[in-house]
């Protein structure tokens, strides 16, 4: 049995995003005023939006906040299925709208040879990253680390801060951050709503097989913190 990490529950979304939004912007400006700047990873999907958009109006110094995402479908930054898009539509926004905004697709026709250039970005932002978002499948995966990945091994054990992945059950290449890059952080946030990511969480602290539910690398380890939130 996997030791719980920190769980908090929430009666209702509106209750978890507000609590949420206050920690994430407590931490990122504490660490601007420690370090002079400060990193934001986010995941994209429905879940984090409502999050996105509170987040977007607290005061803190954006303009030294760093922000990018922990996985891109390898679609244009229009394309409805881009993390991307959801980001600049609910996170930049208000006074997140002077945030430092790096994506991971970029120019290349595929995520393979798009890796390099997405690892040069990330390298110039502050690391250890000060906050990662993660969301999760009700197949256990996290990030773009999915079961039936042949990248799977890769991602779980690859000291580059990013791959490309090819999920079988999803759509869409992907360029993931690694487990090393997620990680290399200080805090970890995983976001969960209803009951039924309840239930795929609970599953994933029974057993510490990471190839069946990838989110068991995160929950397992004892390098970074992970608080889960989570509201039915």
């Amino acid at each position: 049995m996997i030791k719980e990490t920190v769980f908090k529950s929430f009666d209702t979304p509106s209750a978890l995003e507000e609590q949420l939004a206050s920690r994430i912007a407590s931490q990122l400006q504490e660490a601007v005023d420690a370090r002079g700047k400060a990193s934001l990873v986010v995941s994209g999907g429905s879940t984090p939006l409502k999050l996105f958009e509170l987040l977007s109006m607290k005061s803190i110094d954006w303009s030294d906040v760093y922000v990018t995402l922990a996985d891109e479908r390898w679609v244009d930054v229009e394309d409805p299925a881009s993390n991307e898009r959801l980001v600049r539509a609910h996170l930049l926004q208000n006074r997140a709208a002077n945030a430092k905004f790096r994506g991971l697709k970029n120019m290349f026709s595929s995520a393979e040879a798009g890796v390099d250039m997405a690892a040069e970005c990330l390298s110039h932002f502050p690391q250890p990253f000060d906050v990662v978002i993660l969301g999760m499948g009700n197949d256990g995966h996290t990030c773009s680390w999915f079961p039936c990945c042949a990248e799977l091994a890769e991602a779980l054990s690859t000291e580059a801060l990013c791959l490309a992945t090819h999920p079988t059950t999803a759509p869409h290449a992907r360029m993931t951050l690694s487990k090393s890059a997620i990680l290399n952080s200080r805090q970890i946030y995983l976001h969960l709503v209803g009951e039924q990511k309840l239930s795929v969480y609970r599953q994933a602290l029974e057993h510490d097989d990471v190839n069946a539910m990838p989110i068991r690398a995160v929950l397992a380890q004892r390098k970074t913190p992970v608080d889960v939130f989570w509201s039915a």
